[in-house]
């Protein structure tokens, strides 16, 4: 099974606690002593001062480290953490490519491996975290540098750059190194398309050099549970953003999105799951538009939705909320 859950406290990293590891978003310094969640520097706008999102499963944790990576895992599913900092590659040839290109090919290519040695060649989900994401270094945006790396290592790595994908979001901090987290199984999820949308790896070359590489959501089943996995989801039709600059619209349009990426996973896979089903993280640029946006999200998926708000850059500047979720699905 897999429980991914969203607090202000911390979990029990004991061996016999299930837990395989989360992501700690917060703009305070990062905690010491919690090896088993990445630290987003990303300020949680709805209460606490930290959102804790963690991911749980069944039976006894092993824990491991390979190059960059931090892990954990059981019988069925392992989490995985890398950060890496960027200027390392600093003074790497011009022709090699940017330093967070050759950062973000290093982590993916470390990252296949590991899956690959331990038995774990499905990867379910990941998230991607960079400072400045929409800023411009060497020539290019530096999400477009972040794409070029990413590509680069699925292509070597001999994985699949287009179709069976694994889910997956990429948003900006405020500052910090570059951050992967990644969730993989040892059977293929199925990946999820939305009929509004062109598929991110199809985008055409005015968004840089190399297309995203996502599917906008995944379907797994672990030990007999199936789970649902929403992709970031932004306000994006076909491969075009939509209403720039209206903030409420734009949210408007990507739970249209997230309802047609539903209703495709309904059809594909019997997911039978609801907007009312997910539990929510919503990525916000501006933080005085939390009030907006919340009223929007409340107003069409209910006002008991799970959700939490936090603050960050969106992959595209013109972008400004982006949605991603998570839920428990009834079994076949």
């Amino acid at each position: 099974m897999l429980n991914v859950s969203y607090g202000s406290a911390l979990p029990d990293e004991g061996q016999d606690s299930g837990l395989l590891g989360g992501l700690i978003f917060s703009a305070l310094p990062p905690i010491a002593d919690a090896p088993a969640f990445a630290h987003i520097a990303m300020a949680r706008l709805d209460q606490d001062a930290l959102l804790c999102e963690s991911l749980h499963g069944n039976g006894v944790i092993r824990t491991g480290q390979l190059n960059d990576i931090h892990y954990r895992f059981n019988d069925h599913l392992l989490f995985g953490i890398v950060t890496i900092d960027e200027t390392l590659f600093a003074g790497t040839p011009k022709q090699e490519g940017t330093p967070l290109q050759i950062a973000t090919r290093q982590a993916y290519r470390h990252i296949f491996s590991l899956l690959h040695a331990q038995g774990f060649p499905y990867v379910l989900r990941f998230w991607n975290y960079m400072a400045d994401i929409n800023a411009v270094t060497d020539d290019l945006e530096r999400y477009r540098q972040f794409n070029l790396g990413r590509q680069q290592a699925f292509a070597e790595s001999g994985q699949a750059v287009a179709g069976n994908v694994p889910a997956a979001c990429a948003l900006g901090t405020a500052s910090g190194p570059l951050t992967i987290t990644f969730l993989a199984g040892r059977q293929p999820s199925v990946a999820i398309e939305n009929p509004r949308q062109i598929s991110a790896y199809d985008y055409p070359e005015q968004y840089g050099p190399r297309s995203p590489l996502f599917s906008r959501a995944s379907v797994a089943t672990v030990d007999q549970q199936r789970i649902f996995l929403l992709s970031g989801t932004a306000s994006i039709v076909g491969h075009e953003t939509r209403h720039t600059g209206d903030v409420a619209a734009q949210t408007t349009e990507s739970l249209a999105n997230i309802a047609a990426v539903l209703t495709e996973a309904n059809l594909k896979t019997n997911a039978q799951c609801a907007l009312q089903a997910l539990d929510y993280i919503v990525y916000i640029r501006h933080a005085e538009d939390i009030a907006q946006v919340r009223q929007i999200i409340e107003q069409q998926v209910g006002p008991a939705v799970r959700a939490a708000y936090v603050q960050a850059d969106i992959c595209r500047a013109d972008l400004l909320v982006e949605i991603e979720g998570s839920a428990a699905l009834p079994a076949n």
